[in-house]
């Protein structure tokens, strides 16, 4: 036994040898090559877009410093890059962005902010060009900002409208009997649809239509500006597929030059006056963003506006920087209000929703800081349900107009194995000294008075929740019920209704927090600084390999889909005030 404890302890040394000589090649590297990341821009440089990594619009900070050094990605959010491109403007050794082969994971609003940075760009005289072997929608949408497109010879347009498919279990759990308990208010509130119906339901179809027409305006609205092609055209295209070849795209004018990547980068060194048979300068967007990063704040102002980014499900506890949790949202917003040179705050919302509860409790810290200094809501790609419930309180609410926003509705949901149960043969009892005292128990029926106390509960949090909405949004219960009932919209209809002050984008919901507030010098602070602790150091190891992408590789992309959003939906605890039903627009 003495032998086997020497050699296990000699193998647990080892191990601790191993991982505090990685942990300290790791920290050295990041404190002596910490400069070495920050590239030089040479003079008649182009910037190459390349957002392959970035999904979020904040990049999160800890105050571990572990944790710091340890996180993986590029530590550069979507508001870092249109920071960039905006310096890059005024930058004399930039002289213009190249769009190339460009592909992310960016929501349709995100793309808008960002198109519209770019457009800013072009305004310095500068140019931007863009090439593509094909051309999705999403990344079309965006590309077409570009002064000159290129399409490659054998590539294609996908340009045909968008579209949105729900998938529906009911048939499976009858079959399976594995049933869902839904509790629900609102008509529209159709997260839980597909455990109760085969088919789309009337009132589903009708806000899907409608989110998917606005949301395709907006998008042809920008594209005929920047093609000068009208949005009639735009549609008649769309609709007869016209541009699904290069020729044919050439022909509808939605590129410029059908050619081969090398001519491309000819017509760059062209327009920066060199021959082809020299290489040209250029610089990653993302370095570019991360040097602009590092420098110091020029202005010595003392007045600031605190941004405070919300991004992600709503859920309990700490948070991070793809899950919003109270413990870091109440922080930063108590930490936003105390602090006296903070004269106002701009809360950026990029959440589908979640926790009822976990909502409010952030919804009552922006309503303490409310009555200090003023509250401004910029909305990303989705501010809905939960999302919406932190934000209704704002003093002005900004969405762009493709947005989605509202989904005023609350629900819950059980999973129920007593029809499975039954037929392989499991049975269960309960005992219990009271008629309420045991708990719900998804091997037994839903019995009908837990049903109806449920239901009360989820009734109380949607009146909240109108309730919440009236007060802030300066409307009547019986005016917000109305457009409410979990129904979504886009930002350009939430303007309409009255859910959204203003369509604008972060620069905009900033300049109006600074002059509500009175203040023309400031600077910005960035929240939340997350608090994980050496706990967590593990699981964000770079080369550990996550379960996610293990179970996405043997499963394949589609069918990891289906399976995560039937464990999301087993996994949420508590009346959930959640985005009606998880859209991907294609």
């Amino acid at each position: 036994m003495k032998f086997l404890g020497n050699v296990l302890a000699t193998i647990v040394g080892l191990f601790v040898f191993f991982m505090l000589c990685f942990f300290g090649i790791v920290i050295i590297a990041t404190i002596f090559g910490g400069d070495a990341e920050i590239v030089e821009v040479k003079s008649n440089s182009i910037i190459e877009l390349d957002l392959e990594h970035i999904k979020n619009d904040y990049a999160g900070k800890y105050k571990d410093p572990w944790m710091t050094i340890l996180t993986d990605g590029e530590r550069v959010g979507l508001v870092d890059i249109i920071n960039a491109i905006g310096k890059a403007k005024t930058d004399g050794d930039i002289k213009g962005i190249s769009i190339l082969n460009n592909e992310s994971e960016l929501g349709m609003a995100q793309r808008k902010a960002l198109r519209d940075a770019l457009e800013y760009f072009k305004k310095s005289g500068k140019f931007v060009m863009a090439y593509a072997n094909s051309f999705s929608q999403k990344e079309y949408y965006l590309n077409s900002v570009a002064n000159t497109i290129y399409l490659n010879p054998v590539g294609e347009m996908d340009f045909k409208g968008l579209s949105a498919e729900v998938m529906y279990f009911k048939d499976f759990e009858d079959k399976s009997g594995v049933k869902m308990e839904v509790i629900r208010h609102g008509k529209y509130k159709s997260a839980v649809e597909p455990f109760l119906e085969n088919k789309m339901s009337d009132a589903n179809r009708e806000q899907i239509s409608a989110l998917l027409n606005s949301v395709w305006n907006s998008i042809t609205a920008d594209i005929s500006k920047s093609r000068k092609i009208s949005v009639a055209k735009l549609n008649e295209i769309a609709n007869g597929l016209l541009a699904r070849t290069p020729e044919m795209a050439k022909t509808q004018r939605l590129v410029d030059f059908i050619a081969y990547e090398d001519v491309y980068h000819n017509a760059i060194k062209k327009a920066l006056k060199i021959d082809n048979d020299k290489d040209y300068n250029k610089v990653s967007l993302v370095d570019y963003a991360r040097k602009i990063t590092t420098i110091s704040i020029d202005s010595d102002a003392k007045d600031k506006i605190a941004i405070i980014y919300a991004q992600g499900q709503i859920k309990s506890g700490e948070g991070d920087v793809d899950v919003i949790g109270e413990g870091a949202m109440r922080r930063s917003l108590s930490e936003a209000r105390k602090d006296k040179n903070v004269k106002a705050v701009v809360l950026r919302i990029n959440s589908p929703g979640g926790s009822a509860l976990t909502s409010d409790l952030i919804w009552r810290e922006i309503e303490l800081t409310k009555k200090v200094k003023p509250v401004v809501v910029s909305m990303g790609n989705y501010a809905a349900s939960g999302g919406y419930y932190i934000a209704c309180n704002a003093t002005t609410i900004f969405a762009e107009n493709n947005t989605i926003t509202g989904s005023i509705g609350v629900f819950g949901m059980l999973p129920n194995f007593a029809p499975l149960a039954t037929k392989i043969g499991l049975h269960s009892e309960q005992v219990k000294t009271h008629e309420n005292a045991a708990d719900y128990s998804p091997f037994l029926p839903l019995d009908e008075k837990f049903k109806a106390i449920t239901l009360e509960g989820v009734e109380h949090i949607y009146k909240t929740f109108v309730t919440h909405v009236a007060q802030g949004r300066k409307m009547t219960f019986a005016q917000v019920d109305s457009i409410a009932q979990g129904r979504v919209w886009s930002g350009s209809e939430a303007k309409k209704i009255g859910l959204v002050d203003k369509i604008g984008g972060i620069d905009d919901a900033i300049r109006e927090a600074a002059t509500l507030a009175k203040i023309k010098n400031y600077n910005t602070q960035n929240f939340p600084e997350f608090e994980k602790n050496i706990d967590d150091i593990f699981e964000h190891l770079p080369f550990a390999k996550s379960k996610e992408s293990f179970i996405k590789e043997e499963l394949g992309e589609e069918t990891y889909k289906i399976m995560h959003q039937i464990k999301t939906i087993q996994s949420q605890k508590g009346v959930q005030a959640m985005l009606p039903f998880e859209i991907t627009i294609q």
